[in-house]
């Protein structure tokens, strides 16, 4: 191997960088999106609700078993001093399904508040990014310790944010697209069916792309360490101050007393 061959110091710093940075980006979107077991809490529910409404087609012990589960989960995780943040978005999603599938005696209506919450939310990726403030960059801007520095002092980021929003906002309008005409053309047991098998894979292919993008932008500013680095500073100067007061005045007693 030639000296020309041989990796510099700095292309070694800046491969570590790198591989750090893909780091840091696969913990934040495995704290961000729950990862396996938030996934899991999130499929769990409405898989026990079509598997039991296919077999004996009963509205009520199908949405009695989904709940339980959900609720089940969430004992675990506070248990288990765990966060609960995901496990309780299942709940409360899975509480607003049964009780609009009882006020209207349609099962599947269990499915319809989840779907207007996927479609939301959709929109709110698309016209969040057409606004210039993209959506996954305020979920995950927090996690990287960046919050919105990314929008003035980080552009590559912001660009970044930019391509995951809009294949956030698209990869779920295309799974409302299937999801919507299955709705009214569909019994509850093919719409139930069709809609767990399109929990994880748009998923993981939206996480996936983030993670991409990501991973190509430029490291996160964390504003937190500046702060603490200014406050730091602030403490620094104000005992330099200090100390350069209490030398002036002993300097001063000094020629009083020689005087």
């Amino acid at each position: 191997m030639t000296s020309l061959d041989k990796p510099t110091a700095d292309t070694v710093d800046a491969e570590d960088s790198e591989q750090d940075v893909r780091a840091v980006t696969e913990a934040a979107l495995f704290e961000a999106f729950g990862g396996l077991r938030g996934m899991i809490e999130t499929v769990l529910p409405g898989l026990l609700f079509v598997s039991i409404f296919t077999i004996n087609k009963n509205l009520h012990w199908s949405a009695i078993a989904a709940l339980a589960v959900a609720l089940a989960l969430v004992v675990v995780r506070l248990v288990m001093r765990d966060t609960v943040k995901h496990a309780f978005s299942g709940v409360f999603g899975v509480a607003f399904g049964v009780v609009f599938a009882m006020m209207t005696n349609n099962a599947k209506n269990f499915y319809l508040p989840g779907m207007l919450y996927t479609l939301g939310l959709a929109l709110a990726y698309i016209i969040t990014t057409l606004a210039g403030v993209p959506l996954i960059g305020l979920i995950l801007g927090p996690v990287f310790k960046e919050n919105l520095s990314w929008r003035t002092r980080n552009p590559g980021r912001k660009k970044a944010y930019t391509k995951a929003s809009w294949a956030w906002g698209l990869i779920l309008l295309a799974k409302c697209a299937i999801l919507f005409p299955l709705y009214w053309w569909a019994n509850t047991a093919q719409l139930g069916w069709v809609l767990v098998a399109l929990k994880i894979p748009p998923f993981l292919l939206a996480v996936w792309l983030t993670w991409v993008f990501l991973a190509k932008a430029p490291a996160p500013i964390d504003v937190f360490a500046e702060m603490e680095a200014e406050e730091q500073a602030e403490k620094e100067r104000k005992a330099a101050a200090e100390a350069a007061g209490e030398t002036e005045d002993a300097t001063s007693g000094r020629h009083r007393r020689d005087a």
